[in-house]
């Protein structure tokens, strides 16, 4: 095949020349041909993968967003959530008041009594209830203190009286014994015989083979401070005062049944994990050697001194960080929906179960409550839990220390476990009981005076 010379193309369009007319609609016919050409190319690969993306993919999506539309009914199941959510949020509400809605001392004084027909009976009738409270709260753990110098010198007056009853001759102890003021176990062991030793030995292990922990009520607070109480203030005084021991009934009562918890299941106090409760203090200011057993603690004071307020060994509200026994780690304070005291206790318990033991005591725990009207209500149970660690500490024990004279805590290793702790009041649960004078220092009016 013969390819067109150039020339006789040239020859060819010579013909456009004469004619221009002709040239305009060649060209716009040429470029519309170049034109199409590429075009059509890139319309087919598009309409292509438009059929493609459309067919598949984004059928695949329709399909996916039918499955996925919100339905016409959308709303009610959003309201049935919503009101889910409302009904989960009335239950704490109603579990939080709870906490705080136990039984009370005295039905009489709380709410605050009318004046009409007012007697101070009342306020001493309250004092006998708190120390049977608290004297039943010992029983419940078979607690008791150990022998006191008293026991002891008549177990050893008694034993060498049999003695020389039977020809033994007396015992070796020295003869400053019956001397007032002596102690016989303490400070200087060496005032007794070897045989006195002996037998002051086995009636401190008889006592410590009989209970389940140590505790003397001196050194629970208020204890003391109810013995012969005589209403000689004014009301409010009176019932403010009660108010607020009723609020450290309640701690007290806290504690020992995590101390009867975690001695459930042991003989006696010489295999349980909690050995000795040392005592309690809400106020940090009353803390003194006791005489006798030779306590840590000693609440209360007794005659004209437990009149003046700032001496009585109390749970006092927790408003700001400054009246606080600790340095509060979790920022809470009274406000509208709680009140918060703090308070210091000690115990000695086995050193494997010092973390057990913390744990027990913020568990939850299980109370009854019988109305506030007048505790006649059929008995409801509920749960509580209030307290929470703010700062611990552990010591060793001197074995040979006079606090510890008498005492028998078994084979183990044991420590002494001083906790500040936070406890926590719902104000809802326990409002209709708070006396005015109280309510004026949770609002401060009594700092404007």
């Amino acid at each position: 095949m013969n390819m067109p010379k150039f020339k006789d193309i040239l020859q060819k369009l010579s013909v456009f020349k004469n004619n221009l007319s002709l040239l305009v609609p060649v060209i716009i016919a040429l470029v519309a041909v170049l034109l199409f050409l590429p075009t059509q190319l890139m319309s087919s690969k598009l309409k292509k993968a438009m059929e493609q993306e459309s067919i598949t993919d984004g059928g695949k999506k329709i399909k996916n967003l039918e499955k996925t539309a919100v339905s016409r009914q959308q709303y009610e199941m959003e309201a049935e959530r919503q009101k889910a959510h409302a009904v989960d949020a009335n239950e704490i509400a109603k579990l939080a008041m709870q906490t705080t809605q136990r039984e009370l001392l005295s039905y009489v004084i709380f709410p605050a009594p009318e004046p009409n027909g007012f007697s101070g009976l009342i306020f001493q009738e309250y004092g006998q209830r708190y120390r049977a409270g608290i004297d039943q709260m010992m029983l419940s753990v078979k607690g008791r203190d150990c022998p006191t110098d008293a026991e002891i010198q008549r177990g050893l007056e008694s034993s060498s009286s049999s003695s020389r009853a039977r020809g033994r001759g007396g015992s070796m102890m020295s003869s400053s014994r019956g001397m007032p003021g002596m102690n016989l176990y303490g400070g200087n062991s060496m005032m007794f015989g070897n045989i006195d030793r002996m037998i002051v030995d086995e009636m401190c292990k008889d006592r410590a083979k009989s209970i389940s922990v140590y505790v003397n009520p001196l050194d629970i607070s208020g204890y003391e401070y109810w013995a012969d109480y005589k209403y000689d203030v004014k009301q409010e005084d009176a019932i403010q005062d009660c108010f607020y021991h009723q609020l450290g009934y309640w701690i007290i009562g806290d504690i020992f049944q995590a101390i009867d918890k975690m001695n459930s299941g042991h003989e006696n106090v010489l295999t349980a994990p909690a050995k000795r409760f040392m005592g309690i203090t809400f106020t940090m200011g009353l803390k003194r050697p006791r005489s006798g057993g030779g306590g840590a603690f000693r609440s209360g004071r007794r005659g004209a001194q437990k009149k003046q307020q700032e001496d009585v060994d109390r749970p006092a509200y927790v408003r700001t960080g400054a009246p606080g026994l600790s340095e509060s780690c979790t920022g809470r304070y009274c406000g509208e929906d709680i009140d918060v005291t703090h308070f210091n206790f000690s115990v000695i318990v086995a050193t494997k179960s010092v973390l057990p033991f913390m744990k027990e005591l913020c568990s939850v725990k299980e109370h009854q409550f019988r109305g506030y009207k007048d505790g006649t209500d059929p008995p409801q149970t509920f749960k509580h839990n209030q307290i929470t660690i703010l700062e611990s500490k552990i010591g060793s024990i001197n074995s040979n220390d006079q606090t510890h004279r008498y005492y028998c805590y078994g084979d183990e290793s044991v420590v002494s476990l001083d906790l500040i702790c936070e406890y926590i009041f719902d104000v809802k649960g326990y409002d209709s009981l708070v006396p005015e004078p109280v309510l004026n220092t949770l609002a401060g009016k009594d700092e404007e005076k």
